[in-house]
Parts: C-alpha cells; sequence; structure tokens
C-alpha cells in the first residue's frame, strides 16, 4: 500500500479572524439591566416611604 501525498491549497479567505471588540449587545444588556435595576429601587424605596406614612401617626 502506498501512502499517496496530496497537496492542499488553503485560501486565507477560509479562515477569518474573530474581533477582539466587545459585544455592544451585552454592553447594551447590561445598561438596561442596570436601567431595571434603578426602577426596581425606586419603587420599592418609594413603597417603603409609603409604608411609613400610613403607620406615622398624625393625630398628636
Amino acid at each position: 500500500m502506498a501512502k499517496a501525498k496530496t497537496e492542499i491549497e488553503l485560501d486565507d479567505d477560509d479562515f477569518v479572524e474573530e474581533d477582539d471588540t466587545p459585544d455592544t449587545d451585552s454592553s447594551s444588556n447590561s445598561k438596561n439591566s442596570l436601567t431595571k435595576r434603578r426602577l426596581i429601587d425606586n419603587y420599592l424605596e418609594e413603597r417603603r416611604l409609603q409604608k411609613q406614612l400610613l403607620d406615622f401617626d398624625f393625630e398628636e
């Protein structure tokens, strides 16, 4: 059995280099998450303050 050597030609176009730049999707997702978190924090703070107002005795 003879070993046949075949020459393989590879084009540079066959290999695509990936960008080292960060994904814009992940940064926008992070910004979105922070915005949602702030909204939730503000809502919870407002509820806490409303509860304090209801518990406060104004008739003294």
